[in-house]
């Protein structure tokens, strides 16, 4: 049985109408604690969201609850072709968000199936 080592943490749901947004952020941080690397991809134009800095509605206040998970070593990684949907742009992330584009999501799909490893969708 192969040990897990990654994390892929998915969140697709809208940010402020669900519980999604705030178990994923926990999850991460404990699978982090672990000791595991973790990646959260924001997906799906609600999912995106979550990334967007300076969010001014809603609680809790999840750009802090980010900013300690990136501190950590949470890898964060936001949908190109959901962003580009809604008009979210680069320089409206939250520092240390990159984005990454469909074809890469389904090779990080495809590599974390063949070695074995976790992936949960929020």
């Amino acid at each position: 049985m192969t040990k897990v080592k990654k994390v892929l943490l998915l969140l697709k749901n809208m940010v402020y109408e669900s519980t999604s947004p705030q178990e994923t952020l926990k999850f991460a941080k404990y699978y982090r604690s672990k000791g595991l690397d973790v990646l959260v991809i924001l997906w799906g134009p609600m999912g995106v969201l979550l990334g967007k800095k300076d969010k001014t509605r809603g609680s809790p206040k999840y750009d802090a609850m980010m900013q300690e998970c990136i501190e950590m070593g949470v890898e964060f990684r936001c949908c190109q072709l959901a962003s580009d949907m809604i008009g979210l742009k680069k320089e409206e992330l939250i520092p240390g968000i990159e984005f990454i584009c469909s074809r890469d999501v389904a090779e990080v799909f495809l590599q974390y199936q063949e070695e074995n490893q976790l992936i949960i969708s929020f």
